[in-house]
């Protein structure tokens, strides 16, 4: 995941938008896709192939028919690419029905084509922050692929289960026809939860997503809120600024980490499928973040964990914040398991940080490993083999993924790097309120700033022979460079 999330609003000035425009052209992202893979995903919008099993190809009408599940999809305004709707229930006799609907983004690619081959190529839609790259065509990504409301569309649709207490107690996986009824965008739903007026099926994002953030606790499982960056307009003039995500956003991701949980667990008792891990957190690095949060002032009793400490801290507190953006740390190592006739052993088959194995499997209009994921778990729950096509890329894949990551985090620096120092350009030689986040271990001259105002972390740099940074205090820094596409800000010591 991306360490920080920004986007820019649309009255973002031109400038900014013509130096993301020349980031691109210099990291070689594509602006379009190839001829032959664009054809395909023509063709493949009007008249998509459905997988059948077997080698058979379905129809729309001989798809199971859920079109009678008023489903809706919960995505940051504006969102076309919809990969995922729900509909919640309640169960006879207690507990709680997930109706999870994935785009079926196999039926639109075709195994060993040009638009397979270039989506292997991409791996991931690329987010920057006017705009972003797909990893599939827009006439499906946005389009025939997409969950739109009032359109019926192939998905993978997932029933889970769950107990009173929200524990998964029955998973069920199968293609069907589904219509989505709402496009929902979290603050409109997190205003409806906070005043009550959500009908039961929205109302039930909350209920089952404090169940399940219930059982993450008891897990062990760590949940980073990380403040997003956000470009807005003050005064005539733009800068940045920190926003928390909603509760509602988390919410909404615990149904997708349920499902992600719930393909971990198919794929493990079929013995074929591809895991998302992460080893634990190498020795003494939580000791080093006791010291960090120490030095933030941040309160961390002795008897409470990492994963509880996480839980009290409030996005919104620049000392907060700083802390959790020191936590993704203890994230980095993640990678991809494979595996096809023997299941990993149990201590490399966890997600670290989910405290469970746990599968990526809910976003595969932007994510290349999840298309995988859905054909793992449809056969899964068939008792079939799973396709050909699918066994024969387990073992790129990895790789693949690994390498689709990395381009999305040199993105993500590069973006954060250029946006700042736009932003801040004409305000070189000015002096901010800032707070010492962190601090080299072989030079304590050297270190990062998060200012106060605006929402900017960049690195800062004391004279030779200097004294050593304050971690966790509040100094004033002067602006010493900021030139967009050529010097990220950076600041001294006041």
């Amino acid at each position: 995941m991306p360490r920080r999330h920004m986007h820019v609003t649309d009255t973002a000035e031109a400038p900014l938008r013509a130096a993301l425009h020349d980031l691109r052209a210099r990291m070689e992202i594509p602006d379009h896709f190839p001829p032959t893979a664009q054809a395909e995903a023509d063709s493949a919008a009007r008249a998509p192939r459905i997988p059948a099993g077997d080698g058979e190809v379905a129809t729309e009408h001989t798809l199971h028919d859920a079109t009678n599940l008023p489903l809706f999809t919960l995505d940051p305004p504006g969102s076309r690419d919809l990969d995922q709707a729900m509909y919640l229930a309640r169960r006879r006799g207690g507990g709680y029905r997930v109706h999870y609907a994935i785009a079926d983004v196999a039926s639109f690619v075709t195994p060993g084509g040009a638009l397979d081959a270039e989506a292997h190529h991409r791996v991931a839609t690329l987010y920057f922050p006017d705009e972003h790259v797909p990893l599939h065509p827009t006439v499906l990504s946005e389009g025939a692929a997409s969950l739109l409301p009032d359109q019926d569309r192939p998905a993978v649709l997932w029933q889970l289960d769950l107990a009173p207490d929200g524990a998964l107690t029955g998973t069920a996986v199968r293609r069907a026809l589904v219509r989505s009824r709402a496009r929902l965008h979290y603050a409109g739903v997190q205003r409806v939860l906070d005043d009550g007026t959500a009908e039961e099926p929205l109302a039930l994002l909350r209920e089952i997503g404090l169940r399940r953030e219930e059982l993450e606790t008891v897990r062990g499982a760590i949940s980073l809120n990380v403040p997003e960056q956000e470009i807005v307009e003050r005064d005539g003039r733009y800068t940045l600024a920190y926003r928390a995500p909603l509760p509602a956003a988390a919410w909404n991701a615990q149904i997708s980490l349920l499902t992600g949980m719930a393909a971990a667990e198919l794929m493990l008792a079929s013995g074929t499928g591809i895991l998302r891990t992460l080893p634990s957190a190498p020795d003494g690095s939580v000791a080093r973040l006791r010291l960090t949060a120490q030095a933030l002032g941040v309160d961390w009793p002795h008897h409470t964990s990492y994963a509880a400490l996480i839980r009290t801290l409030d996005p919104r507190r620049a000392r907060h914040a700083a802390f959790l953006q020191e936590c993704t740390a203890l994230l980095r190592g993640a990678g991809y398991t494979t595996f096809d006739g023997t299941a990993p052993p149990a201590t490399t088959a966890v997600h670290a940080a989910v405290a469970a194995p746990y599968a990526h499997a809910t976003a595969p209009l932007r994510r290349l490993v999840d298309r995988y994921t859905s054909e793992l778990c449809l056969a899964a729950a068939a008792g079939r083999t799973p396709p050909g096509w699918v066994r024969a890329a387990l073992a790129a894949l990895p790789r693949e993924m690994e390498l689709g990551t990395q381009r999305a985090n040199q993105v993500e620096r590069a973006c954060v790097d250029l946006v700042e120092a736009a932003l801040l350009r004409d305000r070189v030689g000015d002096t901010f309120e800032a707070l010492v986040v962190d601090r080299h271990q072989d030079d304590p001259t050297q270190g990062t700033v998060q200012l106060y105002e605006p929402a900017v972390i960049g690195p800062v740099r004391a004279a030779p022979g200097g004294p050593a940074l304050p971690l966790g205090d509040r100094i004033r820094v002067r602006l010493s460079t900021a030139e967009p596409g050529r010097e990220p800000v950076q600041f001294t010591p006041v």
